[in-house]
C-alpha cells in the first residue's frame, strides 16, 4: 500500500516532479511551498514521511525538524538543499533528519531513499547531540561535486558516533581536514585533537611517541614522557600514514584497540584509554598485508568505516570554489585579493593536479603573492604550470609508450648487444640498479631533497630510502634532509 508523503519546497517545479514521481509509485502526496502549511499538516497527524527543503520563505526547514521530532518522534524527515556544504549535512543529521540529499539530486536516489525511510526499522532513541555552532566562515571542506556530497553525507552520519574511521586517498587530498572535521563537528569536539604522522618519526621512537615512556626505559629517557594516547584522552587521535607503522608497533596498537588499555614503554601498570581513532594512508594496505608489512587483524580493526577521498582530477568542477577559497585565505593573511579570468580558470580545470588540493592551494598562494594584476590571466597560469611540471619532464616516455614497454625495448637492445644474446651474470641486480637510481634521484629532485617527502611519494620507509641512497651513491641536495 502507498504511504502519505508531505513535500515542502518553494520551487514549484520540484514539487511537481516529486508529486508525479511518488504518485506513480502509489503514494498519496501533499505538497506546499512554505513551512507553516507543512507544520499544520504535521500537527494534524497527517503524513507517514516528510520531504522538506532547507530554505523556504517563512522558515528554515532545518529549524522545523526538532519540532517535528518532539511532536511525532516516529515521523521521518528527508532534507533537500542547494546549500551543499558539509555544515548543512551535519546540521541535518544532528537535528534528526533521516537523510540529506543535495540539489540537484537524481530522482532515482530520492525514490530509493523514500523507500528506505518508509521500510527501515526505527532506531533506538539516542542522547541529544551537541549543536554545531554557527561560526562557519571557513568550512573545513570545500566542494559541491557529487563525490564531495557523498563524503559530506557519510561524515554527517558519523558525527554522533565514536566509530573508528580509515581515510584513504592520494597525498594532498585533504585526509587530515576530514579527520579534523570528524572531531570538530563530532561528540568529542570539546576534547583534544592529537595527530601523529607515522612516516615522520624514526621507527625506534614510534612506540614511545604513541604510548609514552618511563624514566630510564631506554638510553636518553631522562624523565617520564607522555604519549599521544595520553594526550588525546577524551578526544581524537589521528594516526596519519598508518601504512608506515612498524610491525612491532602495530601489535601494540592492536592490543589497545582490543582491550582499551596500554602500558608505557618501560612501564608495567595498564592505563585505560578513552580516545576515538581515525587513521589515514595514501598506501594500499591490502597490498602491504599480502607483502607481510601490515597486520590483517589490525586492518579490520581500523577499517570499520572506510572513507576514500577522490583526487582533484576526479572533481574538477570544484576547482573554481577552491580557488576562490584559497584567494580569500590569502587575503586574510595580508595579501591583496586576486581572481582569475575565465580562460585561466578553464586551464586549471583541465590540469591533472598530481599534487591534488595541496598543489592547487600552493599555486593560488604564489599567484596572490607574486602577481600584481588583480585579475590573473591564462598566460600566468601556463607559466606556473610549466614550472611545476619541470621535474616530471625529465622522465617523460616516448609518445604512447608505457613504462613496461620502454623497459622491454631497452632490455631487447641490451640483449642484442651481447654475443649470442646472453649478457654476463648478475643481470637482475644491474637492471634493478639502473631503474632505481634515476627513480630515487628524480624523486629527490622533485621534493627538493626532502627525504621524508620523497619516501612518502615512493611508498618507502624513510630508513629504507636512506639505505638505498647510500648503496646507490646518490647525491642529495646540500642542507636539506
Amino acid at each position: 500500500m502507498g504511504a502519505s508523503i508531505l513535500v515542502a519546497d518553494d520551487d514549484r517545479a520540484i514539487r511537481t516532479v516529486l508529486t508525479q514521481a511518488l504518485a506513480r509509485l502509489g503514494h498519496d502526496v501533499s505538497s506546499t511551498g512554505n513551512a507553516a502549511t507543512l507544520w499544520r499538516w504535521v500537527e494534524e497527524g497527517r503524513g507517514d514521511l516528510v520531504i522538506t527543503d532547507v530554505v523556504m520563505p517563512d522558515e528554515n526547514g532545518l529549524d522545523l525538524i526538532p519540532r517535528i521530532k518532539r511532536l511525532r518522534p516516529e515521523l521521518r524527515v528527508i532534507v533537500m538543499s542547494a546549500q551543499n556544504t558539509l555544515l548543512t549535512a551535519v546540521k541535518a543529521a544532528e537535528r534528526g533528519a533521516f537523510e540529506y540529499l543535495p540539489k540537484p539530486f537524481d530522482l532515482k536516489d530520492l525514490v530509493a531513499t523514500v523507500q528506505k525511510a518508509l521500510t527501515a526499522p526505527q532506531a533506538a532513541p539516542e542522547g541529544a547531540a551537541t549543536p554545531v555552532e554557527e561560526t562557519d566562515e571557513r568550512l573545513p571542506l570545500i566542494g559541491r561535486s557529487p563525490a564531495m556530497q557523498e563524503i559530506y553525507r557519510v561524515l554527517a552520519r558519523l558525527m554522533g558516533t565514536d566509530l573508528t574511521v580509515m581515510i584513504t586517498g592520494e597525498s594532498g587530498t585533504g585526509k587530515e581536514l576530514v579527520a579534523r572535521a570528524l572531531h570538530d563537528y563530532g561528540k568529542r569536539r570539546t576534547g583534544p585533537f592529537v595527530a601523529i604522522n607515522m612516516a615522520a618519526i624514526p621507527r625506534e621512537l614510534i612506540e614511545s611517541e604513541l604510548f609514552g615512556h618511563e624514566k630510564g626505559a631506554f638510553t636518553g629517557a631522562t624523565m617520564r614522557s607522555t604519549g599521544r594516547f595520553e594526550q588525546a584522552q577524551g578526544g581524537t587521535l589521528f594516526l596519519d600514514e598508518i601504512g608506515d607503522m612498524p610491525l612491532e608497533a602495530q601489535t601494540r596498537l592492536l592490543r589497545v584497540l582490543q582491550e582499551g588499555e596500554y602500558t608505557t614503554v618501560g612501564g608495567r601498570t595498564p592505563i585505560k584509554t578513552d580516545v576515538r581513532i581515525i587513521a589515514a594512508t595514501h598506501r594500499d594496505l591490502r597490498t602491504l598485508i599480502r607483502q607481510g608489512m601490515f597486520r590483517e587483524d589490525l586492518f579490520y580493526r581500523l577499517n570499520v568505516v572506510p572513507i576514500r577521498l577522490p583526487p582533484l582530477r576526479e572533481r574538477t568542477e570544484d576547482v573554481p570554489a577552491l580557488v576562490r577559497h584559497f584567494f580569500h585565505q590569502a587575503q586574510l593573511q595580508g595579501l591583496p585579493l586576486k581572481s582569475l579570468d575565465n580562460a585561466a580558470m578553464e586551464r586549471l580545470k583541465r590540469y591533472r593536479w598530481p599534487g591534488n588540493v595541496r598543489e592547487l592551494e600552493n599555486l593560488v598562494r604564489r599567484l596572490a603573492a607574486l602577481y600584481s594584476q588583480e585579475v590573473i590571466g591564462v598566460d600566468a597560469i601556463e607559466q606556473e604550470l610549466a614550472e611545476a611540471a619541470a621535474p616530471q619532464q625529465a622522465i617523460e616516455l616516448p609518445a604512447n609508450e608505457g613504462l613496461s614497454a620502454a623497459v622491454e625495448r631497452h632490455l631487447k637492445e641490451y640483449f642484442a648487444a651481447h654475443k649470442d644474446g646472453v649478457p654476463a651474470a648478475g643481470l637482475y641486480d644491474r637492471v634493478l640498479r639502473e631503474v632505481e637510481r634515476p627513480l630515487l634521484s628524480l624523486s629527490l629532485i622533485a621534493t627538493r631533497g626532502n627525504q621524508i617527502k620523497a619516501a612518502h611519494m615512493l611508498g618507502l620507509n624513510r630508513n629504507t630510502l636512506r639505505k638505498k641512497i647510500r648503496e646507490l651513491e646518490i647525491q642529495v641536495l646540500r642542507g636539506v634532509k
